[in-house]
C-alpha cells in the first residue's frame, strides 16, 4: 500500500514537471520580445565603468534581478488571486516610468551634450563606489519593470492552471530569463577584452588574430547600437504597456495600422503597432518630464 502511494506521488510529480516544462516553453516564446528589449536596456545600463569592474557590476545587477523576481513572483500570484484589477494600473505606472527615463536620456543628449563627457573626464575625481552604485540601482530599477512585464505575460499563459503549476512556470521563466539576459550582457561588455586577449596571445594564429581584431572593432560599435536600442526599447516597452492599458488608444493604433497596411504593404500591420506604441511612449515620457521640470521649478521658487 505504501509502495503504491509512493508510485502515485512520483507519478503526480512527473506530471506536474511535464506541465511546467510545456507551459514554460509557451511562456518563453511569448516573452521573447521583452527579453530582447531587456538585453538591450541592461547592456547599455551597465556600461561606463572601468574594465576591471564590468563583470562585478553585471553580477551585482543580476543578483538584484533575482531579488526583483523573488519579490515579483509571489506578488503577482497574490495580486492575480485577490486584486486582479490592480495588475494593469501597476504595469502602466511602470511603463510610464520607463518612458520618463527614456525621455530624460534624450533631453540630456540634446540639451546637455557636455554632461556625459564631463562625467567621464572627471571619473577619477568622482567616488567610483558611488558611481557604480548609481549605475547598479538604475539598472535594477529598470529590470524590475521589465521583469514585472515578463512575469505578467508568463502568468497569462498559465492563468487557468493550478497554483503549483503557475508557481513552477514563473520560477523557471524567472531563472532562465535572468541567467540568459545577464550571461549575454556579461559576454557583450567583455567582447573587447576577448579580442585583446586573442591579439596578444603569443601562440595565436592568423585566424585567431583576425577574430580578435574583429571583436575589438565590433565591440564599441555594438555598444553604441545598444545604447540607442536601449533607449528605443524604453519607449517601445513603456509605450506598449500604456497603449495596452488604454483600450481606446490600442484600438485606434490597430485600426490605423490596418488601414495603412491595406493601402501599402500587408506586413505593415504587424510592424506599425510597435512603431506607434514607441511614438506614444516618447510623447508620454516627454509630457512627464515636462511636468517634473515645472514641479521642480515651482519647488525651487517656493524655497527661495
Amino acid at each position: 500500500m505504501a509502495g503504491a502511494s509512493l508510485l502515485s506521488l512520483l507519478d503526480d510529480i512527473a506530471t506536474l514537471l511535464d506541465d511546467i516544462a510545456l507551459m514554460s516553453k509557451t511562456a518563453a516564446k511569448k516573452t521573447a520580445g521583452v527579453l530582447g528589449d531587456d538585453l538591450a536596456l541592461n547592456a547599455q545600463q551597465v556600461t561606463g565603468v572601468t574594465a576591471d569592474r564590468e563583470l562585478p557590476v553585471v553580477w551585482a545587477v543580476a543578483k538584484g534581478s533575482f531579488l526583483n523576481k523573488l519579490i515579483l513572483v509571489p506578488s503577482a500570484l497574490l495580486i492575480s488571486a485577490f486584486l486582479p484589477f490592480l495588475i494593469t494600473p501597476l504595469l502602466m505606472l511602470g511603463g510610464l516610468f520607463l518612458c520618463f527615463e527614456g525621455a530624460e536620456k534624450i533631453i540630456e543628449k540634446l540639451f546637455h551634450k557636455n554632461t556625459e563627457h564631463d562625467s567621464k573626464a572627471n571619473i577619477e575625481v568622482v567616488d567610483r563606489v558611488t558611481y557604480e552604485k548609481d549605475k547598479i540601482k538604475g539598472a535594477i530599477r529598470t529590470d524590475f519593470i521589465l521583469s514585472a512585464e515578463i512575469i505578467i505575460i508568463s502568468l497569462g499563459t498559465v492563468a487557468t492552471q493550478t497554483l503549483s503549476t503557475q508557481l513552477g512556470v514563473l520560477s523557471v521563466i524567472s531563472v532562465i530569463m535572468t541567467i540568459g539576459v545577464y550571461g549575454l550582457v556579461a559576454l557583450i561588455v567583455k567582447l573587447d577584452d576577448m579580442g585583446l586577449y586573442l591579439l596578444n596571445k603569443p601562440d595565436a594564429g592568423q585566424f585567431k588574430k583576425a577574430i580578435g581584431s574583429a571583436l575589438l572593432s565590433i565591440a564599441p560599435k555594438l555598444m553604441k547600437v545598444l545604447a540607442v536600442a536601449g533607449t528605443v526599447a524604453m519607449f517601445m516597452v513603456g509605450g506598449g504597456i500604456l497603449t495596452h492599458g488604454l483600450h481606446s488608444v490600442s484600438e485606434a493604433i490597430d485600426t490605423l495600422s490596418g488601414t495603412i497596411a491595406n493601402y501599402s504593404f500587408s506586413w505593415f500591420e504587424a510592424v506599425l503597432p510597435s512603431i506607434f506604441s514607441t511614438i506614444f511612449g516618447l510623447l508620454a515620457g516627454l509630457i512627464v518630464v515636462g511636468f517634473a521640470f515645472v514641479a521642480a521649478k515651482l519647488r525651487h521658487t517656493a524655497n527661495t
